[in-house]
């Protein structure tokens, strides 16, 4: 009989997963639409934006102007998607946190957007143009004439911001982890070389392959770890309090 109740159990936690994901999806539709109706005023407002202002765009199949309306239409989608997403995450892992843990945790979500954003504006107007001017650099000691695919641009554009944008949702993913005990500043501690080694090698990636512009990259992120790190020393001091208070009232019975 028990084993009954642990699979109608089982079964109902993949019921509820299952509406969650079709949610998450819908809204992602959505969000693409919405995407691809404000696509136009978005691409002539970037236009008129560095590194992209002055510089003449082509397409250079049929395809490619279409291409360019769904690489927006998804990018807005994602953007709309993410605050939803996290709160169906966050709904499903409810059950298994305490109240004040539940109440701490919604919090994240608005946390989460920001951070999210403030991915987006770093990678733009940071790492983007470091990496365009140094392309085009190249290209011009090269002396070769620079012709810009307007699908192209916008693909190298989002190549970049969206991994960084991603990145900068580390501490909130931290924090998160350390309050369903899956993480604590201890192991972060014991990460920490590795992390950093990851960290220097995606700034190579996303960026010009010169040391600079690794730099300029590397050390946010690190920061952004280091801070990570503090966050769920905090989480984590909080949890031993409240084992303790619990101990105590608990414990001896």
């Amino acid at each position: 009989m028990t084993t009954t109740n642990e699979e109608m159990t089982l079964v109902e936690h993949l019921g509820e997963l299952r509406k969650r994901i079709m949610w998450i999806v819908a809204v992602l539709v959505v969000g693409m639409v919405v995407g691809l109706i404000c696509a136009r005023p978005l691409i002539r407002f970037l236009k008129e934006l560095p590194p992209a202002s002055g510089i003449s765009w082509n397409v250079f199949s049929p395809w490619d102007a279409l291409r360019l309306y769904m690489n927006f239409g998804l990018a807005v989608g994602l953007l709309v998607t993410l605050p939803v997403a996290l709160y169906h995450i966050w709904a499903f892992v409810k059950p298994g946190l305490r109240a004040e843990e539940q109440k701490a945790s919604i919090a994240y979500i608005p946390a989460a957007f920001f951070l999210f954003l403030l991915g987006v504006a770093f990678g733009y107007f940071v790492v983007f143009p470091l990496a365009f001017y140094f392309t085009s650099s190249i290209s011009k000691s090269l002396d070769i004439n620079e012709m810009y695919g307007a699908a192209q641009y916008f693909a190298f554009m989002f190549n970049i911001i969206l991994p960084l944008a991603l990145l900068f949702e580390l501490p909130i993913v931290v924090m998160f982890l350390t309050k369903i005990r899956l993480l604590n500043p201890k192991r972060l501690h014991k990460l920490r070389r590795y992390a950093y080694l990851l960290l220097v090698i995606l700034s190579t990636v996303i960026t010009p392959p010169d040391a600079i512009s690794a730099i300029l990259v590397a050390l946010p992120l690190i920061l952004l770890y280091e801070f990570s790190v503090l966050l769920s020393g905090f989480v984590y001091r909080k949890q031993l309090r409240q084992d303790a208070e619990w101990e105590r009232e608990y414990g001896a019975k």
